[in-house]
């Protein structure tokens, strides 16, 4: 990876973006992105655009979404503890002991998660953490003393965990999901600049707000930019470590490829010209299988407007939704070069329907 755009990767990954609170993090993709693209556009919520060929009536989308997990402040207490309900799927189990930032109109406040010692808690009646249980200290002695911190109810609260390299081949951190996936975007626009790459049709680089909390920034874009084919990507779980069901949460492994998935909502055609392009440029890769729905942006894409044809590529990642998620170097790099291949064989008017 260039040191360029290793630092770029460090310093949005560290950059705070919580669901619905995104805009800090979506200026720092945008100005990395500037260079390589022709124009942008924000919508309302904060979802940001880059496009390359604006004028073409063809509309390709590549997509990743930027927000983090996090927690609202929910109740102080006349002594001066926060409860905190979540902003998105934040897992409870994992909060006590853990460092936070609380962020106020006034900058950032230092806080705990506290918990009570095991010393205190009977082992018969000893239950894992739940959102009513788990708090947070910020070092006041009352409720009045958290109020003139800035703290009030509808604060956001994020981890104050930060990215680092494991072994020199895994990407360790939170919020890898999916600020990762706007890394690799970024990174496609970058590679077809630099290698003066002419595109027949419109690229859309989207990266996308408030996936975490129902795919919402993604439907709105969607609607906006009426495009024929979008593809997504997206984390999976590496089903390798410690807790998984293969049976149930299939057999992938991170450092194996991409994880290209199956379901209604992936159109089966476009999926067959990604497999055929990682095949001719052997890039490894892995399959899985949704049910109902992907759970991802793909989604709200495949089924905007008169139905866009899409897909999903997904990074294996370890420890979902925690602040140690984890994704193997090879694996990004092999998500970057699908991407690229894909789009420099792509032809403007492709018609991916099933009948003609």
């Amino acid at each position: 990876m260039r040191e360029e755009s290793f630092e770029f990767l460090q310093t949005y990954l560290n950059n705070a973006a919580p669901t619905g609170f995104e805009s800090s993090g979506q200026k720092l993709w945008l100005d990395y992105i500037k260079p390589y693209i022709d124009e942008y556009f924000v919508d309302t919520y904060g979802t940001v655009v880059g496009v390359i060929n604006p004028e073409a009536e063809y509309k390709v989308v590549i997509e990743a979404h930027a927000d983090e997990i996090a927690w609202f402040v929910n109740y102080i207490t006349p002594e001066g503890f926060i409860y905190v309900r979540r902003n998105g799927g934040s897992d409870a189990v994992i909060a006590p002991s853990k460092r936070v930032n609380i962020h106020t109109k006034k900058g950032m406040v230092k806080a705990v998660f506290g918990y009570p010692a095991i010393h205190v808690r009977k082992p018969d009646q000893d239950k894992a953490p739940t959102v009513e249980t788990i708090f947070l200290d910020c070092g006041a002695a009352n409720k009045q003393e958290v109020e003139e911190m800035g703290i009030h109810v509808g604060c956001v609260v994020t981890f104050d965990d930060e990215f680092w390299v494991m072994n020199d081949k895994f990407y360790v951190g939170r919020a890898l999901d999916n600020r990762i996936g706007g890394f690799m975007i970024a990174e496609v626009a970058r590679m077809l600049k630099e290698n003066g790459t002419k595109l027949p049709f419109g690229l859309y680089i989207v990266n996308a707000v408030q996936e975490e909390i129902g795919l919402r920034g993604a439907e709105m874009i969607a609607h906006r930019i009426k495009p024929n084919v979008a593809v997504i990507t997206d984390v999976t779980h590496d089903t390798q470590s410690q807790g998984y069901e293969k049976k149930t949460n299939g057999d992938l492994h991170c450092g194996k490829g991409p994880v290209l998935t199956y379901g209604p909502a992936v159109q089966n055609n476009l999926l067959d010209m990604l497999i055929a392009v990682a095949q001719k440029n052997e890039i490894p890769f892995q399959r899985a299988a949704a049910t109902r729905a992907t759970g991802t942006d793909t989604d709200a894409f495949a089924y905007s407007s008169e139905g866009v044809a899409s897909a999903l590529i997904s990074l294996p990642l370890k420890y979902m939704h925690t602040t140690v998620e984890t994704v193997h170097k090879d694996d990004v790099d092999s998500i970057i070069k699908l991407y690229y291949q894909f789009l420099t064989q792509l032809q403007s008017g492709h018609d991916f329907r099933y009948l003609k």
